[in-house]
C-alpha cells in the first residue's frame, strides 16, 4: 500500500500545483480585469499602479499562471508565498490575531501551500521537468545519446 501511494505522489503533488495555481490566478484575475466578481465583489478593478493592491494582484496573475503550469514554480512559488506573508502580517493581522477572526485565511492558506512548492517543486507534468528533460538530452556528448530512426 505504502509503495502504492508513494508511485502517485509526484501526479498528487503536481494536481495539488496545478489547484493552487489555478486559483491563485483567478484572485489575480479578478482583481486586475473584474471578472469572476471583480477586487471589489462587484466587478470592481485595483487601479494600476496602486500599493500594495495592484502589485500584490500582478503576483497573483503571474505567479499562479507560473505554478499552474509548473514553470520556474520554485521561484514563482517563493515570490507567492512572501506576498501573502505581507498581506497577512500587514492588512489581516493588525485586525485581529487568528486568521478566523481577521479574515486572512486565505493569504495563510496560500502563504503555507506556495511554501510547500518552494521545497517540492513542480511534481510531475510540469513544464519545469520537460525542459530539465530536454536540455540534459541536448548535454548529452554525441555518442552518448540514443539513436533517432526515421
Amino acid at each position: 500500500m505504502t509503495a502504492r501511494l508513494n508511485s502517485a505522489q509526484p501526479y498528487v503533488l503536481a494536481l495539488f500545483r496545478i489547484v493552487i495555481g489555478l486559483l491563485f490566478f483567478c484572485h489575480g484575475a479578478s482583481k486586475l480585469f473584474g471578472v469572476l466578481g471583480g477586487a471589489d465583489g462587484q466587478g470592481g478593478t485595483v487601479s494600476a499602479g496602486t500599493w500594495p493592491g495592484w502589485y500584490a494582484a500582478v503576483i497573483e496573475l503571474v505567479g499562479g499562471a507560473l505554478v499552474m503550469l509548473g514553470l520556474g514554480t520554485r521561484v514563482a512559488a517563493f515570490i507567492a508565498s512572501g506576498a501573502m506573508a505581507y498581506a497577512y502580517f500587514k492588512v489581516h493581522q493588525p485586525g485581529a490575531l487568528w486568521p478566523i477572526q481577521n479574515g486572512g485565511e486565505a493569504a495563510a492558506l496560500y502563504c503555507w501551500a506556495m511554501f510547500l512548492l518552494i521545497f517540492t517543486g513542480s511534481g510531475a507534468l510540469g513544464l519545469d521537468r520537460l525542459f530539465a528533460k530536454r536540455s540534459t538530452t541536448a548535454e548529452k556528448p554525441a555518442g552518448e545519446r540514443s539513436p533517432v530512426t526515421t
